[in-house]
């Protein structure tokens, strides 16, 4: 019998020992699922307030709890976030306030069996809420430095029809570990979240930097394309064409204010070769109003759009939306407006990104506008101080004709015979045609029309003119002239231009030879593609001071006579054809040498404006 029993005490020791090992495998694995379910959601990236949910609905069931409470610090205080149902409630207690608040004190574990006895707890919750606390286990969240970022709390261990039961040291343990886990996955949130933000930050950055990078190279475009751009027209074409395409809009205007006049310059872009111009009044359209008021207008609403009608129909357009910035500030002044007219893409009006855009090129635009009319202006101004120098010039130049005609007035004179006074009669009309050529290249350099008419030359005749022309004076001097025709029939230059300088040249081999008789000499010479003119005398040579400034204006060798514009209009003429002019002089006399490049080809040389290939204006 003794035997018997030993063996069923025994027995059942085993089972009752199989049943608690049971009971810790069946607790350990749901430790572990719940660890495992936490670590899906961290590794899910799920929001922190349905993380922390998670983590006290886990320890409850862990621990076999009432309620369990994870408190997190947060500006100096506990606070605690627990979604129950659709609303998220929120506690938030003092550091050593409670059972919580002295373990985020101290940094130390908290096993409470008793919590009214106990000092330390704080029973304000429980009065508001109804509840009564009777056993409590509260751990500090630790980092893995020691720093205490929270705390974890369970309350009232259940018992079944014995009511809450006190929590254990395996509890107290078992909470650590899971106060642990739940650092671990805070920390991996708070990592997760840190890199979704700074993600999400680079990838604004990157938006941002690509927005800039894109407007850089607008702004860049807008002022190349506007620096080439020659009158007012040409700058709102680049102008709007370039900003409507980049805020995608389907019209412009840019609206230029100059001496009390408002002229608005519309383009439609699908119509960018074609620029229409209409004259506004003060406070007449969205661009007057931007102008006259100096600040960005956007109209989103179609009946708030005031412009005329003569400004939609060159629109050739019904407005639905607009903005206008002012071309310039209240300090440097306002030049203008540049408007845009209705937004193509959606929504369909433009955004803020659109206002700052246009602000940022009204700035470049004005600039532009600027600089233009100060180019304008002092180009005027050249002009003007130029047309003195001209004068100078031309004053020179009348010298050559004027003496050709006093030649043949004389003999005019002393002729007898009709064919000869007519002869002369019409050389005499021949110089004073070049007198009125003369006149007509001043006004047209005043105007800013100055330009080389190239055309073919017969150059038999070209030169054979001017011998004629001078042959009389040469005579009357002793000075015999020798001409050397080119084998070559024709050439292509500005006929008035070249016959200009070779008449200067013969003037100053006539100068130089000084009424003592000597030779001149014309030769001509070519290629494929150059026209080569040398004019030479036997004089006494130019002297070696003047040598190197010898194509200056008013430089000359004291000749009672010279004004010193002759050779300097030569250099003019043939630079104005991208050719040079060069001398060789000694004791033994003087050699120019003419070169135009392209000159024998009916392509090789283009009328252009004079002063194109240089710096400076023709004279």
């Amino acid at each position: 019998m003794r035997g018997s029993k030993k063996r069923r005490t025994a027995v059942a020791k085993l089972e009752a020992q199989v049943a608690e090992l049971q009971a810790a495998l069946v607790r350990s694995r749901g430790v572990g699922q719940a660890l495992r379910r936490v670590g899906q959601a961290v590794g899910a990236g799920v929001e922190l307030d349905e993380l922390l949910t998670l983590v006290v609905e886990t320890t409850t069931e862990v621990l076999g709890a009432e309620r369990a409470t994870l408190y997190l610090l947060e500006d100096g205080k506990l606070v605690s976030r627990v979604k129950q149902g659709d609303e998220l409630q929120t506690i938030a207690m003092e550091i050593g306030q409670g059972l919580a608040g002295h373990v985020a004190k101290s940094g130390r574990t908290l096993r409470v069996n008793d919590a009214y006895s106990d000092p330390r707890f704080d029973a304000t919750w429980d009065e508001r809420s109804g509840y009564r606390t009777s056993s409590a286990v509260a751990v500090p969240l630790l980092t893995n430095t020691g720093q205490t970022i929270g705390v974890l709390q369970v309350l009232n261990k259940r018992g079944g029809e014995q009511g809450p039961q006190p929590f254990t040291l395996h509890d107290t343990e078992l909470l650590k570990a899971l106060a642990t886990h739940a650092v671990v996955s805070l920390e991996k949130t708070a990592l997760l979240g840190r890199l979704l933000a700074n993600n999400e930050q680079l990838a604004q950055t990157t938006v941002r930097l690509e927005r800039s990078l894109r407007d850089l190279e607008l702004l860049y475009e807008l002022e190349t394309l506007m620096a080439r751009a020659d009158t007012v027209t040409d700058m709102a074409r680049s102008a709007i064409t370039l900003i409507a395409g980049a805020c995608d809009a389907a019209a412009g205007a840019l609206l230029h204010f100059t001496e009390d006049t408002h002229t608005l310059y519309v383009v439609n872009v699908d119509q960018p070769g074609e620029v229409r111009e209409v004259i506004v009044q003060p406070g007449e359209g969205i661009a007057a109003r931007a102008m006259e008021h100096c600040e960005l207008l956007t109209i989103d609403d179609p009946t708030e759009v005031r412009d005329p009608q003569r400004v939609c129909e060159r629109l050739k357009m019904d407005v639905h939306s607009a903005i206008a910035a002012p071309l310039g500030n209240e300090e440097i002044g306002i030049a203008g407006a540049l408007a845009l007219y209705n937004h193509r893409g959606q929504p369909s009006q433009f955004s803020e990104e659109d206002g700052a855009l246009l602000k940022l090129a009204s700035v470049n635009v004005a600039t532009e506008l600027r600089l233009f009319e100060s180019r304008q202006a002092r180009e005027r101004s050249e002009r003007l101080g130029s047309i003195g120098r001209l004068l100078s010039g031309m004053m020179h130049d009348l010298r050559s004709p004027l003496t050709v005609i006093n030649g043949y007035m004389q003999l005019m004179e002393v002729a007898d015979l009709p064919e000869a006074r007519e002869e002369y009669g019409a050389i005499i009309a021949e110089q004073f045609e070049i007198i009125g050529a003369m006149q007509r290249d001043l006004l047209a350099y005043a105007r800013g029309e100055t330009e080389l008419l190239i055309r073919k030359v017969y150059l038999s005749k070209f030169f054979d003119d001017l011998t004629r022309q001078y042959q009389p004076e040469l005579d009357a001097a002793g000075i015999s002239l020798q001409l050397v025709p080119c084998r070559t029939r024709v050439a292509y230059f500005d006929e008035r231009g070249i016959a200009r300088a070779v008449q200067n040249l013969i003037r100053n081999g006539i100068e130089a030879l000084d009424g003592q008789g000597g030779k001149l000499t014309i030769t001509c010479a070519s290629d494929d593609e150059n026209f080569v003119m040398k004019v030479s005398d036997n004089g006494p040579g130019i002297p070696k001071a003047i040598r190197r400034r010898l194509f200056e204006p008013f430089v000359t060798a004291g000749k009672v006579t010279g004004t010193g514009l002759g050779l300097a209009n030569v250099k003019q003429v043939v630079e104005d054809h991208g050719g040079s002019v060069a001398v060789r002089s000694s004791s033994r006399g003087t050699c120019f040498t003419v070169r135009i490049p392209g000159a024998m080809r009916p392509h090789g040389l283009r009328s252009r404006r004079a002063g194109d290939q240089r710096d400076g204006s023709r004279s």
